[in-house]
């Protein structure tokens, strides 16, 4: 594990680009679940900035590359939140919805207090509408290394693809497809490396990515390269405390890793390393401060 820390920062300066959803996560953590027609009383509130890629962002920001969160967050209220707690955590931000209000995701989240295990309700980009994004608007963002998509924005997902591919030298792109949406279909065959859930499965006909990365909870995580080399890397036994945002830290870290030059197999590591600390902290941000001394 430390040669594969060693191996992700190899290239200290790297820009990575982050595009998809953002939302504004209320977190509640609880000691029972409700029933149909309760109240219970929540032992701890967190609101914060949340969704793949903003997550990812926040991740990829704290590890030191920088971090560009392209994502439609708008001008009203639940935009601003957003956005200043991004900013925050020293995310740079491209609004696509720059100066309109929009119905930008609340997600209801709840966090078991024994399990750390989350539950979530969001509309996701649902109600935002649709948004773009034009080769002239990115050619005034600085060059990124290595892009991610989450898929949820799926015009803005495939300018942002488009856009990457002309580049040269060209960055690695990487896909956090977590749920199936059918905008994969255009974007698999196009990707570097997709990186998955246990719970992600693509229709046959479907185009495969070059490199995959799959997730498996606390199983090994497993992984086939550009070359067609398999493997698995063990997660360790840690005590889990909080699991909302893990899968996004993940990415971040992967991205992150890969951007600095490492290979898959180190990145993969890279990425197991920092999700194991997510875990172990209650509440959205929290674990970041840790993730930096490491």
């Amino acid at each position: 594990m430390l040669e594969a820390a060693a191996a992700a920062r190899q290239k200290p300066h790297v820009t990575c680009w982050f595009a998809g959803l953002t939302t504004l996560d209320v977190i509640h953590r609880s000691t029972v679940r409700p029933g149909p027609n309760q109240k219970i009383t929540a032992v701890r509130q967190d609101v914060s900035a949340g969704g793949p890629a903003a997550n990812a962002a926040v991740t990829a920001a704290t590890l030191g590359a920088r971090a560009l969160l392209i994502s439609a967050m708008g001008s009203g209220p639940v935009g601003a939140a957003a956005r200043g707690d991004l900013e925050h955590h020293g995310v740079e931000v491209h609004d696509t919805a720059e100066g309109r209000e929009i119905s930008l995701a609340v997600s209801a989240v709840m966090v078991d207090d024994e399990t750390g295990d989350r539950s979530v309700v969001s509309p996701d980009a649902t109600l935002a509408g649709g948004f773009d994004v034009t080769p002239d608007e990115l050619d005034t963002l600085p060059r990124p290394d290595v892009v991610l998509l989450d898929g949820h924005h799926p015009d803005l997902a495939r300018s942002v693809l488009a856009y990457a591919r002309t580049l040269e030298p060209r960055p690695l792109v990487v896909l956090d497809a977590g749920r199936w949406r059918p905008v994969f279909a255009d974007l698999l065959g196009a990707a570097d490396v997709t990186a998955r859930s246990a719970d992600f499965h693509a229709p046959a006909d479907v185009a495969r990515s070059r490199a995959s990365v799959a997730t498996h909870g606390p199983a090994p995580v497993t992984w086939r390269d550009k070359d067609g080399r398999r493997g698995s890397t063990d997660v360790p036994v840690v005590d889990v405390r909080d699991t909302l945002g893990a899968g996004d830290a993940f990415h971040g870290a992967l991205v992150v890793a890969l951007a600095r030059g490492a290979g898959l197999e180190e990145a993969v590591e890279e990425a197991v390393r920092v999700a194991s600390v997510r875990v172990q902290h209650i509440g959205p941000r929290t674990w970041l401060e840790s993730l930096r001394c490491g």
